[in-house]
């Protein structure tokens, strides 16, 4: 008996001592607070000679969306589970910037939804050292404040996308903490203790601990209270709206000069199928002094163009059902029709009658509409190559993953909204960046290392799988009300690892280097966009109605009654040279180097790229409900032939057709540099048929082994850069307007 009472009391402690020890570790006890690092000092003044167009302005280039592993999901990023570097804090951005990119501003965009008070301070403190190092007069780096307000929706009627939060700065510009949207149920930041607690004990690894500690920090985080001013709101709580105007409001509360840009619109695996830009056009959730750019390029692909296909489609009866797919090179495969396609095969291969096979390919097609962003997880048991190139866009230039063009820039700009008093377009300017999730602004400058200047990660090869991909095959679609709740796979990772590039820039004609003059060629949109290259462009209207300017500049807003007549320039980028300036080797030493960048920075030597042609886009936006979208985009319009030179190009052109068209235009142009190649650059690699449909595949895959992990997948393409439009608006009057309620397409 006393034996059996020693035994119960050893038994009783170590359950407790187990309970303790899973709620010490579900709670972050032995993890370490991410800190935000520390900026290098310059050892000596950094080169930063910016090229000089005619006039006194210069082009700069940077990079409006930046991550640390501040955000959750860079955090996940950096851990072992995925090959993960480890730390990439805000210092890391600033370091990065400075002298692996030799960039001359950049801004710091971590999602608000995972940056806790103690977060945010810290990450005011990091970007206030990183000016603080530059000379004020003539600084070598101009860092931008910010945040990522990040909303996904589940429907095409409550999915608003996600926009970067840019802030001019200033010591009393700075809001006592950022603006999230809502935390949608089951979002990473929420995970339960006991999660992260099996998490740890799975991995047994102290950057995982760390991230255990984390997500403690961020549960410990309140959500503010609704409807108080934000200036009236304790400094510890998170604040937050589910809506665009609610954020315009909260800005408009704190007074604070601020730019909202949004980005990775046509992302299929953050936007629904269906989706579109209507509802955000004029309104409350517009705002046409703050939401005057649109990042139509980053390193998670192209956001520009507009293509005649939907993922899904409305049927007579008001039902969404899936769309037969579209043959050829400019045609769509939807991934609800090769969902059907899979499982027919399978059926069929099974030995299963074909009337029972056929009725399955249907109910396939159905879960998969049913099933909305994650409908690939209805299909058990799939590979990357199962599902061919179903869901992209085969014509686009390194488009974004799974395309959803209702949401691209040419179809904001010509898409009219007619139930407003006076019908209005959206007018944005054009940037790219890089979206870079490892803290390394400008990753564009040389096309090298897809597994760190990239996102194109994936479970490494033997990990765990959490993100329900080795699912056993079956023959017969498996609804999502059928499966587990499976936090980790709301991503179609693996497929989206083809899609990720280097990233692109953000060029600005500026009149200075600083703070001020880079804000107001954002603000007057005299902006342009790079898939990464530093290439210099120009694009001016030359007969302007006014006699107080000779030009007006890309951005501008004009009223004409002659043809509008348009000169473009452009200069291909200056070829890179391998290493680094000796200048950065001294102020980072070795270890800081190969850590940050890898051994390689931006070293131009003297010799320039060519450009080889002009392509000119002439939207004209919609005068009534009843004109199609795709009928409103001239893409390419124009194709205007550059001699190749070093130098660069120099083309005119004019619209003679424009006044008697009794329609707006809107103009924009393409500067398509000589092929190089580039990481990703050929996405899924289709191998093709006589009827050009992609039967093969060979994509890029994460760290899972089944590419190599020193594989760039380097591919030619032609880089380029995007100029903002110019919008020729006709005299008021002469466009005809219908105030018939908005309708889609």
């Amino acid at each position: 008996y006393l034996l059996m009472r020693r035994f119960a009391w050893v038994f009783l402690f170590l359950v407790v001592l187990l309970v303790g020890a899973l709620y010490a570790l579900g709670h972050g006890f032995f993890g370490r607070h991410e800190g935000p690092g520390q900026v290098t000092p310059i050892a000596r003044p950094l080169d930063r000679s910016s090229p000089v167009g005619p006039g006194p302005k210069q082009i700069l280039f940077g990079d409006l969306h930046v991550h640390t592993t501040y955000s959750s999901d860079a955090f996940v990023m950096s851990l072992p589970l995925v090959s993960g570097e480890g730390a990439h804090p805000p210092a890391d951005a600033c370091d990065f910037a400075r002298h692996c990119a030799s960039l001359d501003f950049w801004s710091i965009n971590d999602h608000a939804e995972s940056l806790t008070p103690e977060h945010w301070q810290e990450t005011v403190e990091s970007i206030r050292q990183c000016n603080a190092i530059a000379d004020p007069a003539d600084p070598d780096v101009v860092a931008f404040l910010g945040w990522e307000w990040t909303q996904d929706g589940t429907t095409p009627a409550n999915h608003w996308g996600h926009k970067n939060v840019i802030l001019k700065g200033g010591e009393d510009e700075v809001p006592a903490r950022p603006i999230a949207a809502r935390l949608p149920e089951g979002d990473i930041v929420t995970m339960s203790p006991i999660l992260r607690a099996g998490l740890a004990l799975l991995m047994r690894d102290q950057r995982t601990l760390d991230f255990t500690r984390f997500l403690e920090e961020n549960a410990a985080v309140p959500l503010c209270e609704d409807d108080v001013a934000v200036r009236d709101l304790p400094p510890n709580c998170r604040e937050s709206t589910p809506t665009p105007a609610g954020l315009f409001a909260k800005l408009d509360d704190w007074g604070v000069e601020s730019l909202v840009i949004p980005h990775g619109t046509t992302w299929g695996n953050t936007a629904p199928p269906g989706a579109f830009w209507d509802s955000q056009i004029g309104g409350a959730n517009d705002d046409p002094n703050r939401q005057t750019l649109f990042e139509v390029y980053s390193g998670h692909g192209n956001s520009e163009e507009y293509r005649n296909f939907s993922a899904t489609e409305i049927d007579s009866s008001g039902r969404e059902v899936c769309p037969s797919p579209q043959p050829g090179p400019s045609g769509f495969l939807p991934n609800c029709w090769r969902a059907g396609e899979i499982i027919r095969e399978r059926c069929l291969s099974a030995g299963i009658d074909e009337e029972e096979c056929e009725r399955r390919e249907v109910v396939a097609r159905a879960n998969h509409v049913a099933a909305g962003k994650v409908g690939f997880r209805t299909v058990l048991g799939t590979s990357v190559e199962d599902w061919l190139d179903a869901g992209q866009c085969r014509d686009c230039f390194l488009p974004s993953f799974d395309y959803r063009p209702r949401m691209s820039a040419q179809y904001a700009l010509v898409r009219k909204n007619f139930s407003l008093d006076e019908p209005k377009t959206a007018r944005f300017g054009f940037i790219a960046s890089s979206d870079n999730h490892t803290a390394r602004p400008g990753t564009g400058y040389k096309e090298f290392d897809r597994s760190e200047m990239t996102e194109s990660k994936g479970p490494r090869a033997g990990a765990p799988d959490l993100l329900g991909n080795l699912n056993e095959p079956e023959p017969r679609s498996v609804s999502i009300d059928e499966q587990p709740e499976m936090p980790f796979a709301s991503r179609d990772i693996e497929r989206m690892s083809s899609y990720l590039t280097t990233g692109g820039l953000v060029a600005v004609h500026s009149q200075g280097r600083d703070r001020e003059p880079i804000w107001q060629a954002l603000r007057r949109r005299e902006v342009y966009g790079t898939s990464g290259e530093r290439i210099l462009l120009w694009f001016d209207l030359l007969n302007p109605p006014s006699s107080e300017t000779e030009v007006l500049p890309m951005g501008s807003e004009v009223t004409l009654q002659q043809p509008p007549h348009f000169r473009v320039r452009a200069v291909g980028a200056l070829a890179q040279k391998p290493g680094c300036p000796e200048a950065v080797q001294e102020a980072l030493g070795p270890e800081r180097l190969y850590d940050l960048c890898r051994n390689e920075c931006h070293h131009p030597s003297d010799e320039r790229k060519l450009i080889s042609r002009i392509e000119v886009v002439r939207m004209r936006p919609q005068a009534t409900p009843d004109d199609r979208i795709v009928d409103a985009i001239e893409d390419p319009w124009l194709t205007l032939p550059c001699v190749p030179n070093p130098e660069g190009c120099t083309v005119e052109f004019t619209d003679s057709e424009f006044p008697g068209s009794a329609r707006d235009a809107v103009y924009y142009v393409r500067a398509i540099q000589e092929p190089s190649p580039a990481v990703n650059g050929a996405n899924l690699r289709c191998r093709y048929d006589e009827e050009q449909n992609c039967v093969e595949v060979d994509p890029c895959h994460g760290d899972d082994g089944k590419t190599d992990y020193e594989d760039d997948c380097l591919a030619e393409i032609e880089e380029r850069a995007w100029s903002s439009p110019i919008w020729v608006d006709q005299p008021r009057g002469a466009v005809a307007q219908n105030s018939s309620p908005l309708h889609l397409p």
